[in-house]
Order: structure tokens, then sequence, then C-alpha cells
């Protein structure tokens, strides 16, 4: 079985794929981006593909939803994988005056305030991943550079950590999308089970998002998010993310929905895995 997952090899998404995929017969395929990643599915080039999805300290990961709600057609999680995140500062050496950091933007943002703290004046670029900017700065051994990643990034590309668990709260978790046409079975223990509806709301409803979430509550299903994101067509057009508890209501709920004129797109129903 083929798994894409935002690369290279030992970033958090690689860790995530890994934990879900533990038998070496599993073949993990790299990709750059996260686009890439979700098209390498599309493309039937991967049996799965597994992305991030939101951080608990800096929120979704826009590019995943983004693409999975504007440009994806039937594309749906399948499992969600919640992993601890810890963020490790890491060069060639441990006595290089750091210039320029490199990581990705979600890496950057949970460490900005260690950052702004130790490192002032050094100037932060952001990479399609951790991984890659640990790859980076290992291929560039004469420059001051460093790297935030993953501690596997520091074994994987021989680097120096630096600094250790830099993120701004200790309770720092991602989650990440199994991307699939079937449930895997999956050795990790069972949190809780959940589903994600994208809502775009008709104009010519009064009170549209308030009779929305009505229904939910008339169901009794428990949300755990919402969220608006443009719709990238006109100023103040926005589709709404919904997470909630799943329920085996799951198909009157959206029958409810669309009744009141409210387009549903269904990104998933799945059960959420914990990592330690």
């Amino acid at each position: 079985m083929k798994i894409g997952f935002l690369g290279p090899k030992a970033s958090f998404t690689y860790a995530a794929a890994r934990a879900a995929f533990p038998d070496s017969s599993h073949q993990l395929i790299a990709f750059d981006s996260i686009t890439e990643v979700i098209r390498s599915y599309e493309q039937d080039l991967v049996d799965y593909a597994i992305v991030p999805v939101e951080n608990s300290i800096e929120g979704s990961v826009h590019q995943t939803v983004d693409y999975l709600f504007l440009q994806s057609d039937d594309t749906r999680a399948q499992a969600e994988i919640v992993q601890p995140i810890k963020q490790q500062l890491m060069a060639t050496s441990a006595d290089k005056k750091i210039e320029k950091i490199f990581s990705h933007p979600q890496a950057i943002a949970q460490s900005l305030k260690y950052l702004q703290c130790h490192f002032p004046d050094a100037k932060i670029e952001s990479t399609d991943s951790t991984a890659y900017a640990a790859k980076f700065v290992s291929e560039h051994h004469e420059k001051n550079y460093a790297a935030i990643a993953p501690t596997a990034s520091s074994l994987e590309y021989g680097l120096t950590i630096i600094a250790q668990d830099i993120q701004e709260i200790d309770e720092n978790f991602t989650r990440f999308w199994l991307l699939g046409h079937t449930t895997p079975k999956i050795p990790l223990p069972v949190e809780t089970e959940k589903m994600t509806l994208a809502l775009t709301l008709s104009d010519n409803l009064p009170g549209a998002l308030y009779k929305a979430l009505q229904i939910f509550a008339d169901f009794g299903i428990n949300l755990t998010k919402i969220e608006s994101r443009p719709l990238k067509t006109f100023l103040g057009e926005y589709f709404f993310l919904i997470d909630a508890q799943f329920s085996e209501n799951y198909l009157y709920l959206i029958h409810a929905l669309e009744k009141l004129g409210i387009t549903v797109k269904r990104l998933g129903k799945y059960k959420v895995y914990k990592m330690s």
C-alpha cells in the first residue's frame, strides 16, 4: 500500500503516517507540498494521503482546508490522528551564530515568542515543511542557518539541537487527516468519533447561520469547532467549517440543512486516534 505524506522523511506528517501504517510493507511517499500530497491521492498515485489540518496553537492549516473545500470533488477524511508537537531548534553545530531560521509557517508561529526573545536579529524564512527546513540547513553547512523541526529531523539530517521544546505552549497538538476511499485498520487508541461538514449559506435566508446551528441542536449534536473561511469569490462571502461529534442521524442532519437551502459538503466522518 502507498501512502502520500508531506515530506521529506522525518517530518511530523511522516511520524503520523508511520504511526498509522507501521508495517514496513507499506510504502510512504514524500511530496513537497500539501497540495501535491492531496493531488497524488486524487490522481491515484497513492492509496491514502495524510495531511495536517489543525494545530492547537495556530488553528487551521488553511492550505488543507481550502483545497479540500474549493478544489477537491469527493476527497474525504477516513481517520484523524492527533500528534503531540514539540518544536526543536537545530543547526549544523552548537556554536553557530544564527543569522537565518527556516521552518514551516505553523512551526514558526508556534515558536515565535522564543525566537523574538533569543534570536531577535535573525531573519525568518518559511518552507513547505519542518523536515525540509532541517534538510536544507544540513545541505548548507557553511551558513549560519538553523531550522525548527522535530527531533527525528535532527537525527535524519545530522543536525545538533541547540534549543529544546521552543513551542509557546507545552500542550501543543496537531490534527492530521487520513484521506482515502475506505477506513484502514490503525493500531492506535481511539478517542472519539467525529464528522466535518462545510456549509455554504443561502444569501436570501435571514439568520441562516443561526438556523443551521439550531438544526444541530435539534438533533442533539455537539459541535467541537466552527470556523469561517472566504469563498474566494467576493469580499464578505464565506463558507463555514463545522466539526461535530458523530451522530447516527448524520444523513438526516444533512437533509434538514439542505431543506433550508444550505449547501453541504461532506469532508469526512472518522474516528480520532491519539499518538503518545
